[in-house]
C-alpha cells in the first residue's frame, strides 16, 4: 500500500541545529570583513586625495622661483627716483640794473613810490603817459621780445600731450590729461635777446638813482 505524504511549505522551524548557526556566523563573519575592507578603501582614498604639507611645497617650488625672479626683475626695470629740484640763486644785479634803466628813462620808481591820492585823474594821466614811454623806450633799447603764441586771443587752440608747462599756463577746469582745448586768454611774451650794458668794475648796482646836488 503505498503512502502519500504532504510537506506543509508554511510551517516555520523552530530548533536551530549545528549548521544552522554555522551557517549564520559564517555570514556575520563574512558581514564583518565586507564593512572592514570597504572601511579601509574609504581611508585610503581620503589619504591619497589630501597630500602632505611636504609634498605640497616640494610641488610649488617651480611656481615660486618663478615669482622670486619676476620679483627681481620689477626690482631692476623699477624706474628711477626723480632728480631732486635744485633751486639757484638768482644773481640780483640785472634785476637792480634794469631798474636803474626804468629810473632813468622814465623816473619808474619816482612813479611809483609817488602818493597819488592827492591827485586827479587827469595829472595822474599825464605822468602816466610819460612813464609809459619812457619804460617802452628802456625796454626796445634792452631787450627783444616776442609772443609766446601766434594765435589770435579769443581763438581756440589744443595742447598736445609733452606741452611746455613752462611757457603755458593752464586755467579754469583743468582735468585729466592731454591733449587740451581751451580759449587763447594772454598770448604770453618771452625774451627773445638781451642787451644790458655792462658793468664797470666797482659799481654798485644797489644804487638805482644816484642822489642830485646842484651847486
Amino acid at each position: 500500500m503505498q503512502s502519500i505524504y504532504t510537506i506543509d511549505l508554511s510551517i516555520k522551524p523552530t530548533i536551530f541545529d549545528l549548521w544552522h548557526v554555522c551557517l549564520a556566523g559564517t555570514v556575520i563573519v563574512l558581514a564583518l570583513t565586507l564593512i572592514i575592507v570597504l572601511i579601509l578603501w574609504v581611508i585610503s582614498l581620503s589619504r591619497s586625495k589630501k597630500p602632505s604639507l611636504i609634498d605640497t611645497v616640494e610641488s610649488l617650488k617651480p611656481e615660486i622661483q618663478i615669482v622670486e625672479k619676476i620679483v627681481e626683475v620689477e626690482k631692476i626695470v623699477e624706474a628711477p627716483a626723480p632728480k631732486p629740484i635744485i633751486l639757484t640763486e638768482a644773481t640780483p644785479d640785472a634785476a637792480l640794473q634794469l631798474l636803474s634803466l626804468l629810473q632813468k628813462e622814465s623816473r619808474f620808481i619816482d612813479f611809483i613810490k609817488e602818493d597819488i591820492t592827492a591827485y586827479n585823474d587827469a595829472d595822474v594821466g599825464v605822468a602816466a603817459r610819460v612813464v609809459h614811454e619812457g619804460c617802452n623806450k628802456a625796454i626796445d633799447e634792452y631787450f627783444s621780445l616776442d609772443t609766446v603764441r601766434d594765435e589770435q586771443e579769443g581763438s581756440k587752440i589744443t595742447l598736445q600731450k609733452g606741452f611746455d608747462a613752462s611757457k603755458i599756463r593752464l586755467t579754469g577746469n583743468i582735468v585729466g590729461h592731454a591733449p587740451f582745448t581751451g580759449e587763447l586768454v594772454h598770448k604770453g611774451w618771452q625774451v627773445t635777446e638781451v642787451r644790458l650794458p655792462k658793468l664797470t668794475t666797482g659799481h654798485n648796482a644797489k644804487i638805482i638813482a644816484a642822489a642830485e646836488v646842484e651847486l
